[in-house]
């Protein structure tokens, strides 16, 4: 079994970065605080490269390739976030990149990939599978694969993100994580306890995809049929086999919420902060929103996943929101 990432791929994984990556700032809204009743730091990584963490996992996994897989090329899967962060990294690194996105994926998403370099495969995300396809198109075309998160060097680079935040702020007492695939909340959860080791982690997952809760629940990998939301970014089926392995060992808590609790944060985001989130990156403020009694007057993170949304989409979740 592959070993699993220690925070010390994540220090060595924030130096190859160094550069490349964005360190996106951490913002605060005296709003937010007394509409919380908690002082709250936002970590805005849709400010980060390509409007996402995964710019970091990407560029830092692909960075590691030896010279001989850079020539042949690497072959992703994603809904739009990883797709983008791997066709630029794969573009300031000379490497040619294919991507496996599903056809009803976002059309910025899909635009900006194409417009990186990265040639893009459609799929039907309802009736194929993604990761069969990039193993099959890895091993026809001798590309080589880079999974969204389910990868050691994917995880270490996006615990770069948590390990900025808390170099800033130092210690808090809570901190709020997206979690689809697991690759986030994994490398955070390495941060943290290296870190800021009495904070108390979660993992927020959408309402109707909650495989992460039950499979730590379960103490198994949880497979789902692909989750009907707004929270694209985490419509993943099961968390990652590594990620599986450390969020076991690090024993984040794994909560949910509601697309419409994404809304209204998307609101609060754009009101109080002037920030474009997208719906998955919701998803820590939503989770805090809905536990603030428990967190007055303490220290608390949230980390903005990424801020990839078609602005007709925006705008429409908002009218109806």
């Amino acid at each position: 079994m592959t070993a699993l990432p220690r925070y010390e791929d994540v220090e060595a994984a924030a130096g190859r970065i160094e550069g490349h990556a964005h360190r996106t700032p951490v913002m605060t809204s005296r709003l937010v605080d007394e509409l919380l009743g908690a002082r709250v730091f936002f970590k805005c990584e849709n400010l980060q490269r390509m409007g996402a963490f995964k710019f970091r996992g990407a560029f830092n996994a692909l960075s590691m390739l030896p010279p001989d897989r850079r020539r042949a090329g690497v072959v992703a899967y994603s809904s739009g976030n990883h797709a983008q962060a791997v066709a630029l990294s794969a573009r300031l690194l000379g490497i040619p990149a294919t991507i496996v996105m599903p056809h009803d994926a976002p059309a910025a998403k899909v635009a900006a990939t194409r417009g990186y370099g990265g040639r893009v495969v459609v799929y039907d995300r309802y009736t194929e599978d993604r990761e069969l396809i990039g193993r099959e198109l890895a091993e026809k075309e001798g590309l080589t694969l880079v999974p969204p998160y389910d990868h050691p060097d994917v995880i270490a680079g996006q615990g770069t993100a948590a390990r900025e935040l808390f170099r800033e702020t130092g210690e808090l007492d809570a901190l709020f994580v997206p979690l689809g695939g697991g690759g986030l909340l994994s490398g955070t959860a390495l941060s943290t306890r290296a870190l800021s080791p009495s904070c108390r982690l979660y993992g927020v997952e959408p309402e109707a995809g909650d495989d992460g809760l039950r499979s730590l629940r379960e103490g198994r990998v949880v497979h789902i049929d692909t989750p009907q939301t707004i929270a694209d970014g985490a419509q993943t089926q099961h968390l990652g086999a590594l990620n599986f392995a450390v969020l076991r060992q690090e024993a984040p808590e794994v909560v949910t919420a509601s697309d419409a609790e994404l809304v209204a944060c998307m609101r609060i985001f754009a009101t109080y902060l002037k920030l474009v989130v997208e719906p998955t990156g919701c998803l820590g403020l939503a989770a805090l929103r809905a536990r603030a009694d428990e967190w007055r007057g303490r220290r608390v993170g949230v980390l903005i996943s990424g801020g990839n949304i078609d602005l007709d989409r925006y705008a429409r979740l908002l009218a109806e929101g």
